[in-house]
């Protein structure tokens, strides 16, 4: 049997950056230290982390309750005023928000204080979401779904601006800014903030997909990305399995002959890809 690894599986340049900015504060041996809500959505990663002394914030309460230490900004980012409020605090602020993720918040910032009406392509519950709204100063949109889409109606006399959640889909993307487009508002400004490592990421596992008798893709349970490149593999391969662990692997399900195809999410570890791989070598 043979199995092709996608190149792009595994970490992204911001996930990376953000788990060892964790790790230097960790051994620079200064606690207490604490990440504002999961450093990435890889529950092993996380737990390493804890194990080694980076607690975890959860809520905006328990921040206010915390009047020394470190505070590290997950990758996602978060909204203004948690920084605002950390530094206020007199406590030691460290951003690990994914530089591309940054991008979009000054984008937001800058565009709603010009009097913009700002919509975000992707979804309200996921914390990059929450992160963005949280750095406009005006009342924010956000859009998931061609229904959604078709429903929007605008703020009159207000320019609209159209960003988008760093890991959605490509392809829907452009759908949903065409309905959007098509209801003909006054020149809408169109940013397509989804990070180029997304799309290469999602233009690969749609290709492997395509040849494969059977796709794996590897990623937290959390993981919005990971999600997607689910959807994108189920889309071209019928037999396509989502896993978290090595321990979810079940190689009964897997062709004797032919071709399984491995993908994973920006937020999994090299060494678990290759775990995988070497199983499903057996």
């Amino acid at each position: 049997m043979e199995v092709v690894v996608a190149k792009t599986a595994g970490f992204c340049f911001g996930v990376r950056r953000a788990v060892d900015l964790v790790y230097e504060q960790v051994e620079k041996g200064q606690k207490p230290i604490y990440t504002y809500g999961p450093i990435i959505h890889n529950e092993e990663v996380v737990r390493d982390l804890e194990e080694k002394g980076a607690g975890i914030i959860w809520k905006e309460e328990e921040l206010e309750q915390i009047r020394e230490g470190t505070v590290i900004i997950r990758s996602h980012g978060v909204p203004e005023r948690i920084c605002r409020k950390i530094q206020e605090q007199g406590l030691c602020l460290v951003d690990a928000t994914c530089p591309f993720v940054k991008k979009i918040h000054n984008i937001v910032k800058k565009k709603s204080g010009e009097g913009f009406q700002i919509v975000i392509i992707g979804s309200a519950a996921h914390p990059e979401v929450e992160g963005i709204r949280g750095w406009s100063s005006s009342p924010v949109t956000v859009i998931e779904t061609e229904e959604e889409a078709k429903k929007f109606r605008p703020q009159k006399g207000k320019p609209l601006c159209i960003v988008s959640q760093t890991t959605f889909n490509y392809k829907k993307f452009d759908k949903l800014v065409e309905i959007i487009s098509e209801m003909r508002y006054d020149n809408p400004d169109i940013l397509n903030t989804i990070c180029n490592a997304t799309e290469e990421r999602q233009t690969e596992a749609r290709e492997i997909a395509r040849k494969a008798d059977a796709m794996i893709v590897i990623g937290g349970k959390h993981s919005s990305n990971t999600q997607k490149l689910f959807e994108i593999c189920r889309q071209e391969c019928e037999n396509t399995y989502y896993i978290q662990t090595l321990g979810d692997l079940d190689l009964r399900l897997l062709p004797s002959r032919g071709c399984v195809g491995i993908t994973a999410g920006a937020s999994t570890p090299n060494n678990l890809i290759e775990e995988v791989s070497k199983q499903c070598q057996i």
